[in-house]
């Protein structure tokens, strides 16, 4: 694969530290969810995988809703990141949320999904590696 953009980012002292992109437009501080037994007082890593994928599934879901004439401009994805112990170490799961237009039938809109689910790169990086469920609401 021939690269068309490269993001860099660069985070220091793990999930209680601070995320920064090499051209400063992110620039976070990171904390251990409550949940996990932090202060909670920052974003953490599956926030920021949540939104990467909500972001890139929604642009894939707009490129075969193009091909197909079909109009999901306001269709809204919402990215669920769930992490727990997986054997000696972590897993994580996912479930992406579609929200679709009402001008779009359930079937239709299925359809347009999974085929988001083949073209988008977050899903083709976690596909074998990840559990993803599709959820069209």
């Amino acid at each position: 694969m021939e690269a068309l953009y490269t993001a860099v980012a660069t985070a220091t002292h793990g999930r209680d530290g601070r995320a920064v992109s090499s051209d400063g437009k992110l620039d976070l501080q990171l904390a251990v969810p409550v949940e996990m037994g932090g202060n909670g007082q920052g974003t953490n890593p599956e926030q920021l995988f949540a939104a990467g994928y909500a972001a890139c599934f929604a642009s894939a879901l707009g490129l075969v809703g193009r091909a197909a004439k079909v109009d999901v401009s306001d269709a809204a994805v919402t990215g669920e990141v769930g992490i727990g112990k997986q054997g000696e170490g972590f897993g994580l799961a996912v479930t992406l949320r579609v929200e679709l237009p009402d001008s779009v039938d359930q079937a239709t809109g299925r359809k347009l999904v999974e085929q988001a689910h083949q073209v988008c790169p977050y899903s083709n990086a976690t596909r074998g590696n990840i559990q993803v469920e599709l959820v069209v609401e």
